[in-house]
């Protein structure tokens, strides 16, 4: 069943996300730091958290949702999540950490099992990724696992964006 997922790495474990994770999941999320570039964060408020994880507990414990939100842990610690959402066989991935882990190549070891589960378990052969044109670590993540820049257009307004600022979205592709 889906809800039993579970992915190994030489230090990570990919679980599904869920409440039992809200201490961590808000610690991160509600940090306007380590969401700088992210388009909904950071949480207003631990009822935002609690929200976007009971919606993530739904989308486990039903087998036919094609999306995958999980958390990644370290030594038992939940440090962050990476995602896969699944559109007309497109996956989508997306991926947070908290910064007190950041450099230690975490997120391209959670994101890699991810994208390789996606394509050996899954039969998936199409990916893309978005992030802010300022987020570097985000977007060496997506060149580590083999994506490839497509484009770069103007418009984005992240959560934290000042009014009138202009931002940038990068777009990268993988296809099998």
């Amino acid at each position: 069943m889906k809800k039993d997922f579970e992915i190994k790495t030489e230090r990570l474990v990919l679980k599904p996300l869920g409440m039992k994770y809200v201490e961590p999941v808000h610690e991160y999320a509600s940090d306007p730091l380590n969401t700088t570039y992210m388009l909904w964060l950071p949480n207003d408020s631990l009822d935002d958290t609690i929200g976007f994880l009971k919606g993530c507990d739904a989308l486990w414990e039903d087998d036919n949702n094609p999306d995958y939100e999980c958390a990644i842990l370290l030594d038992g610690v939940m440090i962050g999540g990476v995602s896969l959402y699944v559109t007309d066989g497109v996956g989508e991935f997306g991926w947070i950490l908290n910064r007190k882990y950041w450099c230690n190549g975490y997120l391209t070891e959670a994101a890699m099992a991810l994208k390789d589960y996606a394509i050996n378990v899954l039969g998936m052969k199409h990916f893309i990724a978005h992030c802010d044109s300022e987020n570097v670590g985000s977007y060496r993540v997506m060149e580590k696992i083999r994506m490839k820049f497509v484009s770069k257009e103007g418009g984005r307004r992240n959560k934290q964006t000042p009014p009138g600022e202009e931002r940038f979205e990068l777009l990268y592709e993988l296809k099998l």
